[in-house]
């Protein structure tokens, strides 16, 4: 029902910025909830971002104030907008299609994309 891709991803210096892109099709992309989740090698995949279908934002606390999330509904993409990038922050970047509750809490579905590989070395 929702097919997700991912891009945006690379090879970046401490301090340096990215912006990634995820863009949805096959479905209402107006009715998800959104989010960025991100794995690091040997690690869980863990939750980074989510913005709701009417546009509030969530972050983890290791994020804020470097990333943000938007969505453009026009053009069915949820973009995350990394600055000032740490070498923790090397991980595959995955969006998810889900649902918001409670403001603060993201229920993510089945529909993942494929993944997109930020880097942050020196």
């Amino acid at each position: 029902q929702v097919q997700l891709v991912e891009s945006g991803g690379g090879l970046v210096q401490p301090g340096g910025s990215l912006r990634l892109a995820c863009v949805a099709s096959g479905t209402i992309f107006s009715s998800y909830a959104m989010a960025w989740y991100r794995q690091a090698p040997g690690k869980q995949r863990d939750l980074v971002a989510h913005i709701t279908n009417s546009g509030r934002t969530n972050y983890v606390d290791s994020v804020k104030g470097r990333f943000t999330i938007s969505r453009d509904n026009a053009k069915n993409t949820v973009y995350l907008q990394m600055n000032s990038l740490k070498p923790e922050d090397t991980a595959v970047y995955y969006c998810n299609a889900g649902r918001a509750l409670f403001t603060t809490t993201f229920l993510p579905s089945e529909y993942w994309g494929q993944g997109t590989q930020v880097t942050v070395s020196s």
